[in-house]
């Protein structure tokens, strides 16, 4: 990794003042090298201040405890999806406050009420996958009786 973020230093300076033609064949150059998708390496090499400040902006926002907060409110909820639960959770935290069965501080309540539905479906597949599935009974008709 080392060695191609050396390389991707020296070409990037070169790559950009390039003409087309000589673009093409760094380009062929650093992707045979690399390893790295055609696509990929263009972006590298053309943008390398741009890629480095989207690798930045993708940290994680919510920690365990936002987590611990959607895992026991989707418990709460008869574990329904997070279509249902997204507009359903302002509603249970103040229901369970009121009853003290939950105590939030103020900042992990905005982040909980602030989550996403996308992150919510992130944040409890793998719960979800251990949980297993439910299984519906079916009423018996009288010719199966």
């Amino acid at each position: 990794m080392d060695v191609r973020d050396e390389l991707l230093e020296v070409l990037g300076k070169r790559y950009q003042k390039s003409t087309p033609m000589e673009k093409g064949q760094i380009l062929n150059e650093f992707v045979e090298v690399s390893g790295y998708h055609r696509k990929h390496a263009i972006r590298l090499l053309s943008n390398e201040k741009k890629a480095e400040v989207l690798l930045l902006k993708s940290r994680r926002i919510y920690n365990e405890a936002v987590k611990e907060v959607l895992i026991f409110l989707w418990e709460t909820s008869d574990r329904i999806c997070s279509k249902r639960l997204k507009p359903a959770i302002p509603a249970l935290i103040e229901a369970l406050e009121q009853h003290g069965h939950l105590v939030l501080d103020k900042t992990l309540k905005a982040q909980v009420l602030a989550v996403s539905l996308a992150t919510i479906d992130r944040i409890l597949a793998p719960v979800r996958k251990a949980a297993g599935v439910r299984r519906k009974r079916r009423r018996l008709t009288r010719l199966k009786k």
